[in-house]
């Protein structure tokens, strides 16, 4: 998909972002962490599903790939997924995962798990403040879309 030389492009792009992240806070900034995110999985020829955990003033702590699937999916399972927040002491949540297929649009699968962690994770007072979709040319956000 990308040439060796481009994938290093993207890892620098990657981390330049990463540092400036670390001193923004992410919410009032969707575009930097929709960038962010955009360039840690776009390469991907897998299904990646990912999370920025966040502190209660929504600056960045940790960004943790949870879970690899294929070509088209990957399982996500709320349980590991509070237990990485809670292990982190996160105050907030920003979900993502890339789509291999290049097409950013949410599943009706991507919508169901995206209730059940945010359920799960209300439980523990955590807010979850976006889903990023990341597709080859374009990411979409659910809370853009008024779905969360």
């Amino acid at each position: 998909m990308f040439s060796v030389e481009e994938q290093r492009i993207l890892a620098q792009a990657a981390e330049i972002i990463r540092s400036k992240l670390i001193y923004t806070p992410v919410f009032t900034n969707p575009d930097l962490a929709r960038e962010f995110l955009q360039n840690q999985l776009v390469a991907r020829e897998h299904e990646v599903f990912a999370m920025l955990l966040l502190d209660s003033q929504h600056r960045l702590i940790q960004f943790v790939e949870l879970f690899r699937g294929t070509i088209d999916s990957a399982s996500v399972y709320p349980r590991e997924v509070v237990k990485i927040v809670l292990q982190y002491n996160a105050a907030a949540v920003i979900f993502a995962h890339n789509h291999p297929s290049g097409i950013s649009e949410p599943s009706q699968s991507d919508r169901r798990i995206t209730g059940r962690l945010t359920q799960a994770l209300t439980t523990i007072d955590v807010a979850t403040l976006d889903h990023f979709v990341v597709g080859r040319d374009s990411v979409t956000s659910f809370a853009e879309r008024g779905w969360l």
